[in-house]
């Protein structure tokens, strides 16, 4: 039986696979940093022969091409994909003998695209008798995921409805030709807004479990195409810039440090409208920062929200309290395609400015539904407007963060309580709109558990 390690990447909801034998060893759907890739087959000891991408992904930059060319290993991409670099053209029905116990199987599965592939992983019995080689998983990529699929609208609205059509099919294909066993290796589906449908908790399968438990396996297609349509949410700006990218064969990040920048050049390029990113957590950030800084936290979704802010292109300086929290957020953003950085700063506020340590409030739901018994305050609720539909506090003003840098004039006047659905968000817009001059209140606190239960009043969708 092969070994199959999970390389996660939590930030940006994906997984990427290494497969091997004990010496020879295949990677699925990588990502940019492909040194983490290289490590851990250095670990196990075996060369990497074969790289597979499933499709042209729309929400990271690859690093398959890359490691392919790091290690000599054939680089798998669909034949009906228009690159711009060399690549071994595989189709529906190949098979692609990595060693004598395993080899991979290319199964035609459109549906996040047109032109998606997934890739049944065949190897020697779990008993090792040097029988016939059968399944043991399979590489979704953006197909089938658990309790779930690839969203069809990345393509944009004119393709959605043939290309949910095909997800449905290609669900049920993998289903129909693959034993009950056969563990079910996604790329997507761990956060990543890639997905349609959510896959809850869930960090392993098979095609068994989903057979009985995803509703593209157990409802009818009518209905589960009126689902997935209406269950469509907004996704990041910068998925817009990824299939380019992917398409014309990335090269491998330079994660060296950036340049040092002081309190003279922070300032200038806050003056001058540049972005200027505080890494910290949300606590910190309120405590005391600098003002005009904008709060994108490293423990959080950065990469997925910063890109989806950010206008591209624009220059951007990272602030943190450790080179290593830097480079953590350098690794992150070379994964959306951010390669160049104008330059970072270490150290505590008082480091990276001469003037005055600005700072906000920070409260809770029950917090909040006090101070409206006592004064008029604005309650600005930046969750996507779905989330907004679905529940929502009686009087809120709903502006979706990746909305508020255009609306900014949109926001209530006065004193606002900013709040998401955990905290993260709020702070991010909470950053904005202090930039921008407002007296802000960042409500730290979970909606779901605790928005109603602090008496405040809370609508729900019938």
């Amino acid at each position: 039986m092969p070994t199959i390690v999970a390389i996660d990447t939590p930030t940006l909801g994906d997984r990427s696979y290494l497969a091997h034998d004990g010496r020879v060893a295949i990677v699925v759907d990588p990502q940019r940093d492909i040194d983490r890739v290289l490590a851990l087959a250095d670990e196990a000891g075996v060369s990497i022969t074969h790289v597979l991408e499933t499709h042209i992904h729309n929400d990271y930059v690859t690093g398959g091409f890359a490691l392919a060319q790091a290690t000599g290993a054939s680089y798998l991409v669909n034949a009906a994909d228009e690159v711009s670099y060399d690549r071994v053209p595989v189709r529906d029905g190949d098979v692609i003998d990595v060693s004598d116990s395993m080899r991979v199987r290319v199964i035609a599965t459109p549906g996040h695209t047109f032109t998606h592939l997934s890739y049944a992983l065949d190897a020697t019995p779990e008993d090792g008798d040097g029988g016939e080689l059968e399944p043991v998983g399979v590489f979704t990529g953006g197909s089938l995921l658990f309790g779930a699929t690839g969203r069809p609208d990345l393509l944009g609205e004119a393709h959605t409805h043939d290309l949910v059509h095909h997800q449905f099919a290609s669900a049920h294909r993998l289903a129909d030709e693959l034993p009950e066993h056969t563990h079910v290796l996604p790329t997507h589906g761990f956060g990543s807004f890639c997905s349609a449908g959510g896959a809850g908790e869930a960090t392993a399968s098979t095609i068994g479990q989903e057979r009985r438990t995803n509703p593209a396996l157990t409802d009818d297609e009518e209905r589960w195409v009126a689902d997935t349509l209406a269950g469509l949410d907004d996704y990041p700006a910068y998925y817009a810039h990824m299939a380019p990218a992917n398409s014309a064969g990335p090269d491998a990040p330079d994660l060296s440090a950036p340049e040092q920048a002081d309190k003279v050049v922070l300032a200038r390029r806050i003056a001058d409208g540049e972005w200027v990113v505080d890494l910290r957590n949300r606590t910190a950030y309120a405590a005391g920062h600098v003002t005009g800084t904008l709060n994108f936290g490293i423990d959080g979704q950065f990469a997925t929200y910063l890109g989806w802010l950010i206008p591209w292109g624009t220059p951007l300086t990272l602030l943190g309290e450790t080179p290593e929290q830097v480079a953590e957020a350098q690794r992150e953003l070379v994964r959306i395609g951010i390669d160049e950085l104008e330059g970072a700063a270490t150290g505590t506020p008082e480091d990276w400015t001469d003037g005055p340590i600005a700072s906000f409030e920070r409260g809770s739901f029950a917090d909040l539904a006090q101070v409206r018994h006592h004064r008029r305050v604005a309650v600005l609720d930046v969750r996507r407007a779905s989330e907004f539909t679905a529940s929502h506090i009686d009087g809120a003003v709903n502006i979706p963060l990746h909305e508020l840098l255009g609306r900014v004039d949109d926001a209530p006047s006065g004193e606002v309580w900013v709040h998401c659905a955990g905290g993260y968000r709020a702070s991010v817009a909470a950053s904005v709109l202090a930039a921008h001059g407002h007296h802000v209140v960042a409500v730290d606190d979970s909606y779901d558990e605790h928005a109603a239960a602090s008496g405040l009043p809370v609508r729900v969708a019938a």
